[in-house]
């Protein structure tokens, strides 16, 4: 159990915000959505739901989030690591996240509680991009400072961008980075519309998008107003020349383009910033701190609504309303499952106990 010290309040209730649109919004809202099939709804439901390849939609914004927002606390936490270990401290607590995300993501989509070697996936899963963007971070936040930070990231979207550029094109079948995939991970790869190998290098710099944010607030805490100006500068800055790019290279999240990299990068500036500027620059998080029940027990919250299925449970005391409530009761047992998850965090948060890895 960890008890949590003074923390950015914008950084926990935006973690809570993602992680409720993964494990109750979306979930409940899709299922509903589809169950009342009227053309407003089926609207709706498109942008709940992953782009098929090219183009970006609502929900293709939650996972860069995720890993944004895995690197925007990096800076604060390695500042105390460094003063009180100093890099061993460091590569210690990164090696040990790393492998920690890597096998709770096999856990999540690799069939790892079932015991069937036949249907294990490597690499496949949000948090393996995770663990793969953190080592990269940490390597360059820690080893270098901002100017040589800003050309290392650079040098990772050109290594992943000429090389796409030069040995195939940019469709489902013909992407390198796909085909690397499928050539180094075979019967072990999950989604062959997906790519994590050379994509590896893009989740790095999105999660080093974040740890730069981190730098910018920790740095600027004596004037957040300029902070959140320069947040949000940053953020346009990025979403126009992920656009720009996109002439060039489509913003593809499947393969996480180069585009798609800054494109999302920049609009998680942009949330972060008003995030930070709400919150921590003029102080309104009235109705907003419930958020922190997701955002203090993210992983646990991830976890539970990926692998954890209560919707027997809440049929086992509900099963008399499915009469009363016909097609959607499918959307009742949807809402019941994802209502123990929330009141499971609620109790943990109740209880000042958070996990942490």
């Amino acid at each position: 159990m960890n008890t949590p010290t003074k923390r950015l309040a914008s950084l926990d209730i935006l973690r809570g915000f993602i992680l409720f649109l993964l494990v109750f919004l979306q979930p409940v809202a899709w299922t509903l959505l589809q169950t009342i099939g009227t053309p407003w709804a089926q609207t709706l439901s498109y942008q709940l739901d992953h782009e098929v390849w090219a183009g970006f939609r609502f929900w293709d914004l939650v996972m860069p989030l995720f890993l944004f927002i895995s690197g925007a606390s990096m800076p604060f936490s390695f500042s105390k690591l460094m003063r009180e270990g100093g890099k061993a401290a460091v590569y210690k607590k990164v090696t040990k996240r790393f492998f920690i995300l890597w096998l709770l993501g096999m856990v999540v989509q690799g069939n790892l509680l079932g015991f069937n070697l036949d249907a294990i996936y490597l690499y496949t899963n949000t948090l393996q991009a995770i663990a793969a963007g953190y080592l990269i971070t940490a390597l360059i936040i820690t080893n270098c400072r901002l100017k040589a930070q800003i050309a290392t990231a650079a040098i990772l979207l050109v290594a992943y961008a000429i090389p796409m550029m030069l040995c195939g094109d940019y469709s489902p079948e013909g992407n390198l980075a796909g085909r690397i995939d499928a050539a180094v991970l075979g019967r072990f790869r999950g989604d062959p519309t997906y790519s994590w190998l050379l994509s590896s290098l893009t989740f790095g710099v999105t999660v080093w998008l974040g740890a730069l944010a981190g730098q910018f607030i920790r740095q600027g805490k004596t004037e957040p107003a300029k902070t959140a100006v320069r947040l949000m500068y940053m953020g346009l800055g990025l979403t126009v020349a992920g656009l720009l790019w996109s002439l060039d290279m489509p913003i593809i999240k499947r393969i996480w383009s180069g585009s798609m990299t800054l494109f999302s990068g920049g609009l998680c500036f942009l949330t972060l910033a008003l995030f930070y500027w709400w919150i921590d620059v003029k102080g309104h998080s009235r109705g907003l701190e419930w958020l922190k029940i997701y955002g203090m027990n993210s992983i646990v919250a991830y976890m539970l609504g990926e692998v954890v299925n209560f919707r027997s449970a809440v049929e086992s005391v509900s099963y008399g309303l499915a009469p009363w409530l016909g097609d959607y009761y499918g959307a009742w047992l949807t809402l019941g499952n994802f209502s123990v998850i929330f009141l499971i965090l609620y109790a943990m948060y109740h209880c000042r106990y958070f996990i942490k890895i």
